[in-house]
């Protein structure tokens, strides 16, 4: 377009009426065609003698454009395949890992729902027998205590007996 000369590099294929078209789907008109087929040069356009040689050295070119481009885009279409499957394969492996990781934890838990159960049924035979002992040394206890009462009645008893004996022979 201006005379700075462009470094862009297009790329071309044949469709199937022989006409040229860019890859990217805009189509040339025969001139512009024409025009890209003749060699460059300062004094203007050569005469159509040589376009036959160009033709051949073009449809080279193109043919080789052709193969490098669909070269290219089979190899980027195989990486997509196999980052697919390697995302494909993490995926399986991270479901795998997580299901795993979710076993351990549910059989941790019963275990340690078990060992809970465990533990209380102690704890509830620790209490009836601490509630037996309880029991037990209530009832010591209130043994020794009617014993006590009785020594005490009878030790009182003693007393006032002797006391009264003492204040017999002394009047």
């Amino acid at each position: 377009m201006g005379g700075g000369g462009s470094t862009r590099r297009v790329t071309f294929e044949a469709d199937e009426n022989e006409n040229i078209t860019v890859v990217k789907g805009v189509r040339l008109s025969d001139s512009v065609i024409d025009r890209m087929k003749e060699p460059s040069s300062p004094s203007g356009r050569q005469h159509r003698g040589a376009g036959a040689v160009n033709d051949e050295e073009l449809k080279k070119r193109i043919a080789e454009e052709l193969a490098l481009e669909r070269a290219r885009r089979d190899s980027e279409a195989q990486k997509r395949r196999l980052f697919g499957k390697l995302l494909e394969r993490e995926r399986i492996s991270s479901n795998e890992h997580l299901t795993r990781a979710i076993l351990r934890e549910r059989a941790a838990t019963e275990e340690e729902r078990q060992k809970a159960q465990r533990l209380a049924r102690q704890v509830e035979e620790k209490e009836r027998e601490l509630k037996k002992h309880d029991a037990y040394y209530k009832e010591q206890l209130a043994r020794l205590e009617e014993r006590s009462a009785q020594f005490y009645k009878v030790t009182t008893e003693q007393y006032q007996k002797a006391a009264d004996e003492v204040s017999a022979r002394f009047k």
